[in-house]
């Protein structure tokens, strides 16, 4: 049997085999319906209201530190560096560490790191605390931009996948 038709959707698009994207179409189904629901927090996010740019980023970046896609680490260390975020803190975020993120902001970066890990599922008890820590409405806003970072990374790892195709696995990695 061919080895790439066993792997999941998110190891031929980024070529990792030890990162996750999420690669299912229920899971885009569930983000989608996710921001249905929220539009507000959507409003708020895309006016920038509640959360910083930078802050968006930090989020977007430790997502991208447990799904491992190359082509979102390219777009969203942009964006961190566009935002003004020293580089050794995205270089941290990249890896999975909060130590040079700003103390207000860290409990959201590791809940986004959870968020990703959990596949949108987290722990009852992190969820609580993120509302403990930000109030409900800026832990809405903080999971409305996790809905959507997914599913940038479900396009992005489609498109990968499309590349790949094409190209007999040349293009796409």
């Amino acid at each position: 049997m061919d080895e790439d038709r066993e792997q999941p959707i998110w190891r031929i698009a980024t070529g990792k085999s030890d990162k996750m994207v999420c690669g299912s179409f229920r899971g885009l189904l569930e983000d989608l319906w996710f921001l249905t629901k929220n539009v507000r927090s959507v409003i708020n996010v895309s006016r920038r209201k509640m959360v910083s740019r930078a802050f968006r980023e930090r989020l977007m970046l430790a997502v991208v530190s447990v799904y491992g896609c190359p082509l979102c680490s390219w777009l969203h260390t942009g964006g961190a560096l566009r935002s003004g975020i020293a580089e050794e803190e995205i270089i941290g975020l990249l890896v999975g560490s909060v130590d040079n993120c700003p103390e207000d902001e860290a409990v959201a970066v590791l809940y986004a790191q959870h968020w990703a890990d959990s596949d949108a599922k987290p722990e009852p008890e992190a969820v609580k605390r993120l509302e403990q820590t930000y109030g409900t409405e800026k832990a809405r806003v903080v999971n409305t931009i996790l809905h959507m970072n997914r599913i940038g990374e479900y396009s992005f790892s489609v498109g990968g996948l499309f590349l790949y195709r094409i190209s007999f696995g040349r293009w796409g990695k």
